[in-house]
């Protein structure tokens, strides 16, 4: 690795000559196809755009110039070129990030690693320097065609393209990929665009052959380059770019260093909005990343072989192939239900169903929004759509699904896969959002399953909702057993009673969705200290089940436990509840705080925000001590006591406390055992 070692930032690319620069490519990829294979990360993006970011770093001047990546998953190379050469913890606890970090380096601008934004980072920067008289600095955005199937790229080029004289460099990585080929129109138009590459040849061909006739050859180049739109839209169709306004450069080999510099070159001395559209192959120089069909390997997980990229142990079920699984059964029950992906057909589970049903499955590329919208249409003419999104994306359509969904009643069923704490995919990818972003949305019904049979009973449940909108949420990452119930509570399980020991039920332990076998871990400890807690998994955790308002007026203490930001999470709900019923239980809510996590696996980001047995069992204690003697009704006064030492911090990162309700007596629920 001797030229990498010398790398330390862009600059010191400009000693290398053309034959260094393509030995430095072939180290690059050397470097990180064994690291990422033990680490984890994306591999076949990375590996596309080695000699692409090599030119980028030799042509413009970061961080002078801003370079932005969309999506950042492809940024591992600037990465390396910008001095970062360590990748043993790529992913892990205080190592690098999988994405751009402002905090690692200067040369990193945007994290947010959401797709189809950078246009409109790129876009406000040169309207930056522009109202500010900055003349001298370039603004380059390196985007994937697959992101550009996103919305948000479009309404960007629109702003863009309005500006003649405001520079702008989109350069358009072209692998026919985001995860899976990238379809619709536009990928057909960049198809068309990298199979007809004639008109510059033309073009060259004439300057060179008129050039050498005497008196007519130069007039006549002229005229040729003067209807060069007409016989660009014969030869070359990319004159959808350019009647945005935008110049249109390429395509270009990505792969070709010398190639690649040129046309940078040439964007950066338009002065204007250019776009520059390089071919390049996903898992370039990596033979299994090639001949993976799936993906071409875009993303590995740890500890794999790197010969071939697969794991080198096999995996356990996740949450996502109990859902594929399911989805595959109802497909053939019920001919009304369809899916619908953004981008992500084989990472949301929906690959089986399109190859069982493949005329009912619905890819609409990097768009959330339309995914919805759609999803309503779909619905009003008589369909159920599944709409299978990660947690953290479907953020990004809450609009739709509260206007276009919610307010017509639309039966829709939504899947937020990834939800809640995913770890090492960094603050942009926790679904942690999802339970308190979707709250307010009136009529939609959230389900959180604790199991894979809750799951595929949950989504059964859901698909028979046809006057509303249903989500149902779920983790990353390996299944965990089924949690059997003891008995059943309104349309709550119940997991743990008191019945048949000497202990008082004191405690009301709400476990939500994956962390209900936390909340199970939490009673087994109170129990320890001679403290009685019923568990309930209340399954569908909006809207609250009026059983367990009922159940919390028969206890001292609730207690919500959920993989959720807990401002205006369940437990924020469950308390309004309360206070509705004037219910005088106090209730103290255990949750992620509502800040940016960092990177680290999920396991050490729940221990961080407090979210373990032995943390949340140790301040009950606390908390139950403060009621009074056991067996005392809530009074005010001991309520007011609770939610005191509910607000007090009790550990290093505590998740912060809730509000308290108090609330009357009621009559206990009935509940039935099983």
């Amino acid at each position: 690795m001797a030229l990498l070692e010398r790398i330390q930032g862009p600059r010191d690319l400009d000693k290398l000559s053309s034959e260094q620069l393509t030995e430095l490519a072939a180290e690059i990829r050397a470097y990180l196809i064994p690291t990422v294979a033990k680490t984890s990360g994306h591999i076949g993006p990375n590996l596309g755009v080695v000699e692409l970011t090599i030119a980028l770093h030799r042509v413009f001047d970061s961080p002078r110039d801003t370079v932005l990546w969309d999506v950042g998953h492809q940024a591992y190379v600037h990465k390396l070129l910008t001095g970062r050469h360590d990748f043993s913890t790529l992913r892990q606890e205080g190592g690098l990030s999988g994405y751009p970090a402002r905090v690692e380096s200067e040369h990193d601008v945007i994290e947010n690693s959401h797709a189809s934004t950078a246009l409109a980072y790129a876009d406000g920067i040169a309207k930056a320097h522009q109202v500010r008289g900055v003349t001298d600095r370039q603004v380059v955005a390196v985007i994937g065609d697959g992101a550009l199937t996103g919305g948000m790229a479009w309404e960007a080029l629109n702003n863009i393209a309005a500006a003649k004289d405001r520079p702008v460099i989109i350069v358009v990585n072209d692998n026919e990929r985001s995860y899976t080929p990238t379809i619709g129109g536009l990928a057909e138009h960049l198809a068309t665009l990298r199979t007809t590459q004639g008109y510059e040849r033309f073009l060259e061909w004439g300057r060179g052959m008129l050039g050498r006739t005497p008196v007519i050859g130069t007039p006549l180049y002229e005229a040729l380059h003067g209807v060069k739109k007409g016989l660009k839209d014969i030869v070359a169709p990319q004159g959808m770019f350019e009647d945005l306004g935008l110049k249109y450069v390429g395509p270009v080999d990505g792969h070709d260093i010398a190639g690649m510099e040129s046309a940078l070159r040439r964007a950066r001395n338009y002065h204007g909005p250019v776009i520059v559209h390089a071919i390049t192959r996903k898992g370039e120089g990596y033979p299994a990343a090639r001949n993976h069909q799936l993906d071409q390997l875009h993303q590995v997980g740890p500890d794999s072989d790197p010969e071939t990229g697969q794991p080198l142990a096999p995996a356990g079920a996740s949450w996502t192939s109990v859902f594929a699984d399911e989805m595959v059964k109802v497909g053939a029950e019920r001919d009304d239900v369809v899916g619908i992906t953004a981008a992500m057909l084989h990472p949301v589970g929906l690959h089986k169903f399109a190859e069982r049903f493949p005329d009912r499955i619905f890819d609409v590329g990097i768009a959330e929004q339309h995914a919805v919208t759609s999803a309503a249409g779909m619905a009003f003419a008589g369909l159920h759509p599944v709409v299978a999104i990660y947690a953290t994306f479907l953020n990004r359509a809450f609009d739709q699904i509260l206007m276009d969904a919610a307010l017509h009643r639309a039966g829709v069923t939504f899947v937020a896969d990834r939800a809640g704490v995913t770890g090492n995919d960094g603050a942009s990818h926790n679904g942690m959002w999802d339970m308190s972003i979707f709250q307010v949305v009136p009529g939609l019904r959230i389900a959180a399953p604790r199991d894979g049979a809750q799951l595929r009973a949950q989504l059964r449940e859901a698909l028979d909702v046809h006057d509303a909108p249903t989500m149902i949420r779920f983790s990353k990452g390996a299944v965990c057993d089924d949690i059997p119930a003891v008995a059943k509570a309104g349309g709550m399980d119940v997991l743990r009673t008191t019945a048949g020991t000497a202990l008082t039920p004191d405690v009301l332990v709400v476990g939500v969705g994956a962390l209900a076998g936390v909340a199970l871990d939490v009673a087994e400890r109170l129990a320890d200290q001679g403290i009685g807690a019923t568990v309930v998994d209340p399954r569908w955790v909006k809207p609250v089940d009026p059983a367990l308002v009922l159940l919390a007026a028969e206890h001292r203490l609730v207690v919500t436990v959920e993989d959720n930001v807990r401002v205006g999470g369940v437990g924020s709900a469950i308390a309004q509840e309360l206070r509705d019923a004037a219910v005088r239980t106090p209730l103290r809510d255990f949750g992620i705080p509502a800040r940016f996590l960092d990177h680290a696996n999920r396991a050490t980001v729940l221990e961080q925000a407090g979210l373990t047995g032995q943390r949340i069992a140790h301040e009950i204690v606390g908390l139950v001590a403060g009621l009074g003697a056991p067996g005392a009704p809530a009074s005010a006064e001991n309520a007011e006591s609770a939610a005191s030492a509910a607000s007090a911090p009790s550990a290093p990162e505590p998740s912060a406390s809730a509000g308290t309700s108090e609330s009357p007596n009621g009559s206990a629920p009935k509940v039935t055992a099983r």
